[in-house]
């Protein structure tokens, strides 16, 4: 076999490489005389039947094996020798190849890149931790008792308003005609709630027992069901009663209500919540500064090819946000082609990020263990309820969903591993200006277009999935 170097331009090789017929002519005999261990033909015993015979009859079937064969040999042995790491698939030509004739057949590739990480002991990042005050604290509990409030039948004559709660029949038709899951009898529904369609339980409010009113809406565009999506529709609404709220208590017997020994108990409780649901918020922007100190330490080549993926996936992502926004392209706040650079430049710190990650893991014998791949998968089938075993099954049998899986899992990993190296202080803010910077940077992706896709704090293999802060509407 000769292998020639015909091109090395970065991070691109292409390769000439000739397999002599002489070697051919070899691997087809002996593929032939495998075959003619179990040869069965008219006129010859079993395993009689000679080379010559069975080259008339299987020698293009062979010959196409034997080309299979020799390329795929010829070329592990070429990137072993040249000691190359793919970062795709080789791309194989063959030149020349017929029987008695050599083989010629050229491997195009890209490789990925050789560099060596920062020292992460270098590192100096602050993370913020929220200071929650008495009043935040009291703040929850008051929400937690909005969710235990009791009603009473409102005096007679009364006019609903937004916290009541009516209960309520009620038709729904679009064109005049009724539609599945548009009529219910003795509805409770609480106003002010925006449980229902928008501009439903706005059109109550006013209401008295025995009313018979119209309320006129339109289903919102996105609306799960596609027969309804965008349409007017009208519902014919009997009002058969106005409950007020009565008086929340936040005492020792909401706590027993929720299984706790008191109310200080209960606060307790809540403190410690609220703790757990911030801190996810500082990790998030921990992690945040993070990618964004490791991209601005690191700027190594990246494939080609894994870039121009990366952007077809963010690229794919806007114009799919942009349909759902009846928009197109042309609505961007700039034109296509800046925009176009804009996100490929996104794409190319996601890659980077994500070679980065993955090789600090490799260097480091990270791993994803199977009880974690089964949290994970057991997450997923949470949200298809009576669906488990078969999400499961799904998982276990598509190895590139389960490598999905993993992803985030392992870049977690790796961002726990760094943070351990790293000097780390932190400080104290109040919940607010912890939020209220959170707004601030999401709001600077959302500037550059799509949430996901415009915020560059996502690198393959899946730091698209990088834990992002709650929204304090969440909290």
């Amino acid at each position: 076999m000769q292998v020639s170097e015909t091109l090395s331009e970065g991070l691109k090789r292409e390769y000439k490489v000739t397999v002599e017929a002489a070697d051919m002519e070899a691997k087809v005999t002996d593929r032939l005389t495998e075959i003619a261990k179990e040869a069965q033909m008219p006129g010859f015993r079993p395993g009689k039947v000679p080379v010559k015979i069975l080259r008339r009859t299987y020698g293009r079937q062979v010959l196409g094996e034997v080309l299979e064969q020799a390329v795929n040999e010829a070329t592990a042995e070429t990137l072993e020798k040249h000691e190359l790491k793919p970062a795709m698939q080789p791309k194989i030509e063959v030149v020349s190849f017929d029987e008695g004739a050599d083989l010629e057949y050229t491997i195009q590739i890209e490789v990925m890149p050789v560099f060596e990480p920062m020292d992460f002991a270098t590192l100096s990042l602050e993370r913020v931790v929220a200071d929650i005050s008495d009043d935040e604290v009291g703040e929850r509990v008051n929400s937690l008792a909005q969710q235990f409030k009791e009603f009473t039948e409102g005096a007679e004559g009364q006019a609903a308003q937004d916290g009541d709660t009516v209960v309520i029949d009620f038709k729904g038709s679009v064109d005049g005609e009724l539609f599945d899951g548009g009529t219910a009898e003795e509805h409770s529904l609480e106003l002010g709630s925006n449980t229902f369609i928008p501009g439903f339980e706005e059109q109550l409010v006013g209401v008295k027992k025995g009313d018979e009113t119209a309320v006129t809406v339109r289903f919102p565009d996105e609306y799960q069901a596609e027969n309804l999506a965008g349409k007017e529709a009208e519902f014919a609404v009997t009002v058969r009663e106005v409950k007020v709220p009565l008086p929340v208590s936040v005492d020792d017997a909401l706590a027993e209500k929720l299984g706790l020994e008191n109310l200080a108990a209960l606060k307790d409780a809540v403190r410690e919540q609220s703790e757990k649901d911030y801190a996810e918020v500082s990790r998030g922007r921990l992690k945040r500064a993070l990618l964004d100190v490791l991209a601005d330490n690191h700027d190594f080549e990246v494939p080609p090819t894994l870039v121009d993926g990366e952007f077809e996936q963010i690229w794919g992502q806007v114009e799919e946000d942009l349909k759902r926004q009846e928009k197109t392209i042309a609505d961007l706040d700039k034109p296509e082609e800046e925009a176009r650079a804009e996100y490929r430049d996104i794409a190319v710190r996601r890659v980077r990020l994500g070679l980065l990650l993955s090789q600090v893991g490799n260097d480091n014998n990270l791993t994803v263990t199977q009880d974690e791949v089964n949290r994970a998968m057991a997450t997923q089938a949470q949200r298809f309820p009576g669906q488990e075993q078969q999400i499961f099954e799904f998982y276990q049998s598509n190895p590139e969903m389960r490598a999905q899986l993993e992803a985030p899992i392992m870049e977690d990993k790796v961002v726990d591993f760094i943070l351990e190296i790293a000097q780390i202080s932190e400080s104290k803010v109040s919940v607010d200006e912890l939020l209220r910077d959170v707004d601030a940077e999401d709001s600077a992706d959302e500037g550059a277009g799509d949430d996901d896709a415009g915020s560059d704090t996502a690198a393959a293999p899946d730091e698209a999935a990088a834990d992002k802060p709650a929204d304090k509407d969440d909290k």
